[in-house]
């Protein structure tokens, strides 16, 4: 009886740090923290395929986006996918395609995470020479590897209220474990 009475109260602790441990992931999960994978090659060489990154949820209800923030969003053409990509174009900003190149407000975008002989290829939303005004709550966002990138060129901007959270560290595998940095220009702020 009284061996049986220590592995029910043994199985009730257990119980209890199950439930505590699952309740904390739960919150952390919904409210702060979630993980998610980079598939494909649109971010290379920054990101790789198959990298997993810590994406920040609560940062968006506290301060607003910048140019060059990594973001993950819904994405617009499958709402069951969810895209990571880098803002480029803030509301209310103009973005243009001139020679390769990205103009925000008519200023070269000068991007010094990609190669200097970069090229950017037009999309059927943003064409070469077009100009397009970035809605209020939206921003343009482009893959760091445009070649294999469906993003704003192709689709659009996407709206605020589709972005899941602010990535800000890639974790897995150990060895590339790094703190997300934002994109650093030259020209634009």
């Amino acid at each position: 009886m009284n061996f049986a009475r220590k592995i029910y109260s043994i199985l009730i602790d257990l119980v209890e740090t199950l439930v505590i441990a699952g309740a904390i992931f739960v919150v952390i999960y919904a409210f702060l923290f979630r993980p998610f994978q980079v598939n494909g090659q649109s971010m290379f060489p920054n990101y790789h395929n198959g990298e997993y990154i810590l994406t920040n949820l609560i940062s968006l209800r506290f301060q607003e986006l910048q140019r060059g923030d990594v973001v993950v969003f819904k994405a617009p053409t499958n709402q069951e996918k969810d895209y990571i990509k880098r803002v480029i174009g803030l509301p209310e900003e103009t973005v243009s395609l001139k020679e390769g190149k990205i103009f925000i407000n008519d200023k070269q975008l000068s991007e010094k995470y990609l190669p200097s002989d970069f090229k950017t290829y037009e999309g059927t939303f943003l064409q070469e020479g077009q100009s397009v005004s970035v809605p209020d709550k939206s921003y343009f966002v482009l893959g760091d590897n445009r070649d294999f990138s469906s993003d704003s060129r192709e689709w659009g901007f996407v709206t605020k209220d589709k972005i899941i959270g602010k990535s800000f560290i890639v974790y897995w595998p150990i060895a590339d474990f790094k703190i997300v940095q934002r994109g650093q220009y030259g020209g634009v702020n």
